[in-house]
């Protein structure tokens, strides 16, 4: 009964703020204001959301000649960043524009808030919509994207990507998650949660609230709880048993050493159900972008053929 209530008074929340948004920023929410170009091919672009009950960013890069076309609509792929970070780490970590150059597709990486958790939390604040209905509305409507439309993430983003593909099937044509959080409920791994939560400065309960008191709400969110979801949706998954990598510094193999059994755990439910994955579980390891860009390069081929792009 009371997720219940709580999933009233989102609704309910919703839809005052949508007004409340189109008053606040003079625009109908979900709409963006202007770009803000900060590469060749790359804006940013702020985006009045009723789920989120304020504006928030969004990095798009565009299609090479995509203003000498404008009858052509684009996939889209959309990539999520980790904890403690923000939308612009894909640009300031890899080379995404560089790679994306001629492959006709829009790239789009939504704000995930300060830990980079992509979900429903329990005071309202919705990443989720934001990120599954709000964005791509935005993109459909304003950049012509074709609804074609795959997802991969990093760390809490490799967890959006899974809870996003499983909570709404259908919706992505593909999903890849990079040392993700995949089994919300596997030993250790809530603790590792709160952890993020709270050094954010946030209420731990703030999230889902208690995992043991209110285990529905995890495992409502959980990727492997709802892994029946991802049927017949490619899927990707890549994880490293950490402790031997990192460098010099411990904190990154130590973390990817304990989303081992996570990632493990959530294959595992995949093969019982009979749903096809292409993991890659390899030894050592950091949590870190050191790892994570090789692993999106090796997911690749699969996006790709998912997007309808070149290889």
């Amino acid at each position: 009964m009371p997720d219940r209530i709580t999933r009233m008074s989102r609704r309910t929340v919703a839809k005052a703020a949508t007004a409340g948004l189109a008053a606040l920023f003079g625009t109908a929410a979900g709409r963006a204001r202007a770009a803000t170009q900060v590469g060749a091919r790359t804006f940013d672009v702020s985006v009045a959301s009723a789920a989120l009950r304020r504006s928030a960013p969004v990095r798009l890069i565009l299609p090479v000649g995509f203003d000498s076309a404008p009858a052509r609509r684009y996939p889209v792929l959309c990539l999520l960043h980790g904890a403690h970070d923000d939308y612009t780490s894909w640009t300031r970590e890899t080379d995404i524009e560089a790679f994306t150059a001629g492959r006709d597709l829009i790239v789009a990486m939504p704000d995930a808030g300060p830990t980079g958790i992509p979900s429903v939390w329990r005071d309202g604040v919705d990443y989720e919509t934001f990120q599954v209905s709000e964005v791509p509305a935005l993109l459909a409507r304003d950049y012509r994207a074709s609804g074609v439309m795959a997802v991969a993430g990093v760390s809490t983003g490799g967890y959006g990507a899974m809870a996003h593909a499983a909570r709404h099937p259908g919706v992505f044509a593909a999903a890849a998650s990079y040392s993700g959080v995949l089994d919300t409920t596997a030993p250790g791994v809530p603790v590792i949660v709160d952890a993020i939560v709270a050094r954010e400065n946030l209420p731990a309960a703030s999230l889902w609230g208690h995992p043991i008191l209110n285990l529905l709400t995890w495992r409502d969110f959980n990727p492997r709880a709802r892994a029946e979801g991802l049927r017949g949706t490619p899927l990707y998954v890549s994880q490293g048993s950490g402790l031997l990598g990192g460098g010099g510094d411990p904190l990154p193999g130590a973390l990817e050493s304990a989303l081992w059994s996570s990632a493990h755990g959530f294959t595992d439910a995949l093969a019982r159900l009979g749903i096809p994955v292409d993991s890659h579980f390899y030894a050592g390891g950091g949590h870190n972008w050191a790892y994570w860009k090789g692993e999106f390069t090796r997911s690749w081929p699969m996006l790709a053929r998912a997007l309808g792009v070149p290889e």
